[in-house]
């Protein structure tokens, strides 16, 4: 009886400790996500600029790059939960104990949810640009 209250603490504290790693790896990257919608940002300030000239609202610059995001970290989720689940087969079939996929640990929606978070930032700046000073700026 107290070897089995023993593996299901070992098994509560490895599930915390995954889930810690999770929201690490999440963090990382949503930062990392932000940092190229920057670059992405200072890169096409010219055709900020035009888009705005033409008629193009914040609101429409704003929504593109923010979509930009959402696209870039649904993109990332879904290879990572390809590669996961190819990981949890190939286990199985090679390692010595059972690998178990469990459907509700595959959150895409929350993948499209930190591109919103990180990717708010980079749209804002693009939708304040002045299309007067992005046109001149080289």
């Amino acid at each position: 009886m107290c070897g089995s209250a023993q593996l299901g603490q070992v098994t509560e504290a490895f599930r915390n400790l995954l889930a810690w790693v999770a929201a690490i790896s999440l963090i990382v990257g949503g930062i990392g996500i932000m940092n190229i919608m920057l670059v992405n940002v200072s890169e096409r300030t010219r055709v900020i600029g035009l888009r705005q000239a033409l008629g193009a609202r914040p609101r429409d610059v704003r929504l593109q790059f923010l979509l930009e995001a959402i696209i870039l970290s649904l993109a990332g989720g879904l290879a990572g939960v390809l590669l996961g689940v190819a990981g949890v087969y190939a286990f199985g079939a090679l390692g010595g104990m059972r690998a178990v996929l469990v459907p509700g640990s595959i959150p895409l929606a929350f993948a499209a949810g930190v591109g919103v978070f990180f990717g708010y930032l980079p749209a804002a700046k693009a939708a304040q640009l002045d299309p007067i000073v992005a046109l001149q700026r080289e």
